[in-house]
């Protein structure tokens, strides 16, 4: 393909591609839009000017109530919040531009209302140029195209007294007013699709909230993650543990193999309804209002989870578990389940320690377990526990932290009563 025939291919897309057709399809729709502020300006400017009527011809008329008309739909557009979510549907559809460079929800701030107004004001404003040049151009240009083969359009366009040579040059005319026609309103189509993303793109308070609602969603994601790795994965390391020492003496010791297996049935049985806990904060129904729903085992189920644990635990209390607030001690049960699952997974069924002191305003937890005597075997995307151990502390305004001390795998949390540091 030459380079002519390339640039006219160019310039005939640009001009009457699909993008052109739909973009002129949204500047008459926003034409449509100014039509009843234009008959309200028409009823403004029509004693002032002495209009025959509201559809009088009288250019006075037709532009005065133009002018009447696109304060009148900037005032609206800012009054209603629904405008943006309405102008948004339409524009991602119609102007080409991606529909993530648009903002999303009703116009609640003053910024974004008088963006929103802006653009209706544009949209309609151009919309109704177009609109109009649409419907008077079209048949006068096609009307000098024919000219020259009907006589009788002569004297209807006034033309009878014209020369021929002048009057074969009418054809040309009229498609030259058509390419113009095309050329507006792919020049003004251009135009809204570049001043969409601006007007009606998130404005700063837009992408603050919706920074938030991300940080909200991703909070509860990892409250959920937290929730099934500390039930699901504790138990599945006391099962594995169970089930390698039944396999082990299963010809030797068949009244050890029956109390593992009455271990495993116990903790699947258990670890079944903490999982239903868990699960239904996934249904919990946010309109409600108020705070998540506290689910789960506490504190109080603390000795069921040391007898399921699969290891020797040492149990060493200071204060009155029931002191603690139901938030904290669930909080607290699911440190100390961790901290059993971790023991499990790298000291096998080394004895453990565990003390729990309340006193004052704050209850800590502190587990103790030999080290291994090879270093653990590292996980792909291990370290979740301890990560979630940390997390769970700093929610409720508290601290832990986990690592070697000497010869011991040492675990500390310490917890406020009241949730504040």
């Amino acid at each position: 393909m030459t380079r002519s025939g390339a640039f006219w291919g160019v310039a005939g897309r640009a001009l009457f591609g699909v993008r052109a057709r739909l973009r002129w399809v949204h500047l008459v729709l926003g034409g449509a839009l100014l039509m009843p502020f234009w008959l309200v300006g028409t009823v403004v400017v029509g004693p002032v000017v002495g209009a025959d009527g509201v559809f009088s011809e009288s250019p006075a008329l037709q532009f005065g109530a133009y002018a009447v008309a696109l304060p009148l739909a900037a005032t609206a557009a800012a009054l209603f919040p629904l405008t943006r979510p309405l102008s948004v549907s339409v524009a991602r559809a119609l102007t080409g531009v991606p529909a993530e460079r648009f903002a999303e929800g009703p116009a609640r701030s003053r910024a974004a209302r008088v963006r929103t107004s802006a653009w209706f004001t544009l949209h309609a404003g151009l919309g109704a140029l177009v609109s109009g040049a649409s419907l008077a151009l079209p048949p006068f240009a096609v009307s000098l195209m024919l000219v020259p083969f009907f006589p009788g359009l002569r004297d209807s366009l006034r033309l009878s007294g014209h020369q021929a040579w002048q009057l074969a040059l009418l054809p040309v005319a009229g498609i030259g007013m058509l390419l113009a026609l095309a050329a507006c309103s792919a020049a003004a189509g251009a135009l809204l699709a570049r001043r969409a993303p601006l007007l009606l793109g998130p404005t700063p308070a837009d992408r603050l909230a919706a920074a938030e609602r991300r940080a909200t969603e991703l909070a509860e994601r990892n409250r959920l993650a937290r929730e099934l790795h500390d039930s699901v994965g504790h138990a599945l390391s006391a099962v594995t543990l169970q089930a390698g020492a039944a396999r082990k003496v299963l010809d030797t010791d068949v009244e050890f193999v029956r109390e593992a297996l009455a271990a495993i049935e116990e903790t699947a049985r258990r670890t079944v309804g903490e999982l239903d806990s868990v699960l239904g904060l996934l249904r919990q129904d946010d309109d409600a209002g108020g705070p998540p729903v506290t689910t789960g085992p506490a504190l109080d189920a603390l000795d069921g989870l040391l007898s399921r644990s699969g290891v020797p635990v040492a149990l060493n209390v200071d204060g009155e578990l029931a002191a603690v607030p139901a938030t904290v001690s669930r909080e607290a049960y699911r440190i100390v389940q961790e901290g059993l699952s971790n023991a499990l997974r790298h000291a096998g069924r080394s004895p453990v320690s565990l003390w729990i002191t309340v006193h004052g305003k704050k209850v800590e937890v502190t587990m103790e377990n030999p080290l291994p005597d090879r270093a653990p075997v590292e996980r792909p995307g291990g370290g979740r526990g301890v990560r979630g151990i940390t997390e769970r502390a700093a929610l409720l305004g508290g601290r832990a932290e986990a690592g070697p001390d000497g010869a011991v795998w040492r675990l500390s949390a310490r917890l406020p009563l009241d949730g504040r540091r």
